[in-house]
């Protein structure tokens, strides 16, 4: 994994890369991001660089060509080391470890490392059951650090959601990060780093891993994925720069142009056309509910822009000309005053539709309310 490969982040490669340039690499650094962001690729692509055999000739990121760089590629080198959560299955009846998941981890991350627990949980086998990082794991990783580098400058111990740790591996990675071994580095990779021990957040580095920019997330699923531009945008617009969310998303939609739709029904819905309602309801059924589901939770960002466009058109550079023209005349009637029982209306037929509610029904109601507030801001 290389720093290059991943969108965005740029602060934060800067950081990571002048604190090897510098030799300040602390012993234990906390990657923390909301499930679905860079946190783990970036975590990968920190390992890779630590440990790149011609780091010096690159200088901002690993080469790619090293044996080092080819191995940690791979998920393959002696010195890079995982503890990640993990259950009973039915080809791992007892004892389960990390160690004995090694080869699902490779294929799990090498597919996509945006993926959460539940894809990880899935792609084990583990059917319902909860994944967690037992007390048996503590003696496997204190086994593991007392052992030298074998190749490697840095030893490197990625702890994929530490917030699941049993409170015994918990407490023997504390005492790990007090008294660190030698030229052994913690890399921790968490969604949910309020979970930790307050004790564990005080002797790591933080590492903030924030939400791409819309623009940087469209490019990088428009170049990277291949994913034709006007549905990357749409993808980036409805995970709010979250690269596991857009991935996940661009598997379930179709190529249904949101954006259209939405002008459509809010045209229809300042008109109060109520006939025309009607007959889009039935274009809305056909979707199917999971785009549905799409559309609202695509509507809701939508909105917000618009809301943000009548405030200061600066607070939502990069609009595409087309979605400009519309943002900036229908800004006129979205305001402080109307947002929030309109955001409430929308998330509320995200809510019915999602429970199986009639969607024709739920489009007609929703429609009715949106245009009474719509009325309302005129």
């Amino acid at each position: 994994m290389r720093f290059s490969a991943i969108p965005g982040q740029q602060q934060v490669k800067q950081l990571l890369v002048q604190s090897v340039q510098r030799n300040h690499v602390a012993h234990a650094q906390l990657f923390r991001g909301a499930e679905g962001s860079a946190a783990l690729a970036l975590a990968l692509a920190y390992a890779a660089f630590l440990n790149c055999e011609q780091r010096a000739a690159t200088d901002e990121d690993s080469c790619g060509h090293c044996p080092s760089c080819q191995k940690i590629d791979k998920l393959v080198h002696p010195d890079l080391n995982f503890i990640v959560p993990v259950t009973t299955t039915k080809t791992v009846a007892k004892d389960a470890t990390s160690s004995k998941f090694m080869a699902e981890w490779r294929s799990f991350v090498l597919d996509n490392p945006y993926q959460g627990l539940n894809d990880w949980m899935q792609h084990i086998g583990a059917e319902n059951k909860q994944g967690s990082i037992s007390k048996d794991e503590s003696l496997q990783l204190l086994k593991l650090v007392s052992l030298k580098a074998f190749e490697a400058q840095f030893k490197l111990v990625v702890i994929w959601l530490p917030e699941l740790m049993h409170p015994a591996a918990a407490n023997a990675v504390l005492k790990l990060l007090e008294e660190p071994p030698p030229a052994t580095v913690f890399l921790l990779v968490s969604y949910a780093p309020e979970q930790l021990l307050p004790t564990i957040i005080s002797r790591v580095q933080p590492v903030v891993v924030r939400p791409l920019q819309e623009t940087e997330l469209t490019e990088w699923l428009h170049t990277a994925h291949q994913i034709p531009e006007v549905k990357a945008r749409q993808l980036a617009q409805l995970a709010e720069g979250n690269p596991g969310t857009a991935l996940a998303a661009q598997h379930a939609s179709t190529d249904h142009d949101y954006f259209a739709l939405f002008v459509k029904w809010m045209r229809l819905c300042y008109s109060n056309n109520v006939g025309d309602m009607l007959t889009t309801s039935d274009e809305f059924q056909k979707l199917g509910r999971e785009n549905q589901k799409e559309f609202m939770q695509f509507a809701l960002g939508l909105l917000r822009k618009v809301l943000l466009y009548g405030l200061d058109p600066q607070l939502v550079p990069h609009l595409p000309a087309a979605e400009q023209q519309f943002i900036g005349g229908f800004s006129r009637f979205v305001t402080p005053r109307n947002a929030d029982p309109l955001t409430r209306e929308l998330n509320e037929a995200h809510y019915h539709i999602e429970r199986n509610a009639n969607p024709r029904m739920v489009f007609v109601d929703v429609s009715l309310r949106v245009a009474e507030l719509l009325k309302n801001a005129a």
